[in-house]
């Protein structure tokens, strides 16, 4: 048994009863956010619910979140729902488990050191310079759609080196349904397996075709030509395990480039466009913002080397990532009989950690609800415990491209407001919707004006 203390065990953690059959599914698909956050306030620090037949345990403190991501991270797969993205996904970095994950992850970690990531800075920027030409003073523009759009080009051009800006808006389309279709079996009590040739499922295989037609002719034809081109197409063709010397098939390097071309467009983009519209909303930090960036450029493009000289730049990125987490849920399910908190957590359960809640707990954040980046200032991250704030995860897992990420929303962030000042289209609601990611539902409608 794997059990980790010599104490006697709680009972079941609190928590709501739910209906017989449904469990709390209906009130968690509801308001997913607003059900997690009731289930902190009224039930502490952990709380139990079935989703229909799946039981839950969601811990609400830092401690715990240790707990199942660190000291006993061996006890967990990931979840059920994550589990649903494979047809998608396949067995990448996100999905698979046990040593072929530790074998993948040892293969890929190497084009993600500091130096190839910084290799990528100065193509960041040109990428999002040639999306701001086609912006005109006075006008309306989806920023979340401009995000995605600039983020998309941008991963695959430091994951295989090629310029889809022709096919951008088609990937990103099948991006979108492939979410959505997640989000949406996620939900469901009964789920219709994807074999079945149901309208829905026909348009989720031709979206992943189409995504699959991008990905396998760019390895074919690096395979073809043999060329280094430095970007991680190469080092992972390049990788060989060092205790069995075998590199990885044309179907292992599809789903480690399909899960970063997901997760490494999606992400930055929902943060980047969070933090848009939050800046929008709080003049004194878009004043405090303006005046770092035109002191330190002036008239001149970002580079990787500006960064240590924008740290409030770079605490609007923190403070965006801690009130609209894009990563808003984790979830890891018991393979071994454990416990959390001093309560058993019997085999098959599902951990779930928010930060959604995490982030804007009272006990760690002070005036959690208000968005202040000069809060970061001091060294905030080392006075906090350590997994009161996680954007990225935690423990073995923790996401491989974070150091991307965040270098990559910083040099967009500070490319867009050197040159512009957004605001909030009049009369537009900003809802979020928990997906897979945190976006803003129906998109963030803002009018640019040349500063």
């Amino acid at each position: 048994m794997a059990v980790t203390t010599t104490e006697p065990l709680k009972k079941s953690p609190p928590g709501p009863k739910g209906h017989w059959f449904f469990g709390s599914g209906r009130e968690f698909q509801r308001d997913r956010l607003g059900f997690l956050e009731e289930c902190s306030r009224t039930y502490g620090d952990v709380v139990s619910f079935r989703l229909a037949h799946h039981p839950i345990i969601v811990v609400n403190h830092p401690d715990q979140i240790e707990e199942v991501l660190v000291t006993n991270n061996k006890h967990y797969i990931k979840h059920f729902a994550l589990r649903m993205t494979k047809s998608t996904l396949g067995n990448g970095l996100l999905t698979s488990e046990g040593e072929f994950w530790r074998r993948q992850r040892r293969l890929s970690q190497p084009a993600f050191h500091r130096e190839r990531i910084a290799a990528s800075a100065d193509m960041m920027v040109a990428f999002t310079e040639r999306m701001l030409e086609g912006w005109r003073d006075g006008q309306t523009r989806d920023i979340q759609n401009d995000m995605m759009q600039v983020t998309l080009q941008i991963v695959a051009k430091a994951l295989f080196d090629a310029d889809v800006s022709g096919e951008s808006a088609d990937a990103s389309e099948a991006m979108e349904f492939v979410l959505r279709c997640f989000t949406a079996r996620v939900g469901k009590i009964i789920r219709l397996p994807e074999f079945i040739p149901t309208p829905v499922n026909i348009r989720l295989r031709r979206a992943i075709k189409s995504l699959d037609s991008i990905i396998f002719r760019v390895i074919e034809e690096r395979r073809a030509s043999g060329a280094d081109r430095g970007d991680l197409l190469s080092m992972l063709l390049q990788a060989h395990d060092e205790d069995d010397g075998g590199g990885m098939t044309d179907r292992q390097l599809r789903d480690e480039l399909m899960t970063l071309f997901m997760a490494g467009h999606e992400t930055t983009a929902n943060t980047l466009g969070w933090a848009l519209y939050l800046i929008s909303l709080h003049p004194e930090v878009e004043s405090r913002l303006h005046a770092e960036l035109d002191s330190v450029l002036g008239d001149r493009l970002p580079t990787l080397s500006d960064l240590p000289k924008l740290p409030y730049t770079e605490n609007v990125i923190s403070e965006t990532l801690r009130l609209y987490p894009t990563v808003w849920l984790l979830g890891r399910e018991a393979i071994v009989p454990t416990e959390v908190g001093g309560y058993p957590v019997p085999v098959g359960t599902t951990i779930y950690m928010s930060q959604w809640v995490l982030h804007r707990d009272p006990r760690f954040f002070d005036d959690p609800l208000s968005y202040r980046p000069e809060r970061w200032e001091n060294q905030l991250s080392k006075r906090i415990p350590r997994y009161a704030y996680f954007p990225f995860g935690g423990g073995p897992r923790i996401c491989i491209g974070n150091t991307f990420a965040l270098m990559e929303s910083a040099l967009i962030l500070a490319t867009i407001a050197r040159r512009f000042r957004l605001s909030l289209s009049p009369g537009a609601k900003i809802t979020p919707l928990p997906t897979m990611t945190l976006r803003a539902d129906g998109g963030i409608p803002m009018v640019v004006e040349a500063r």
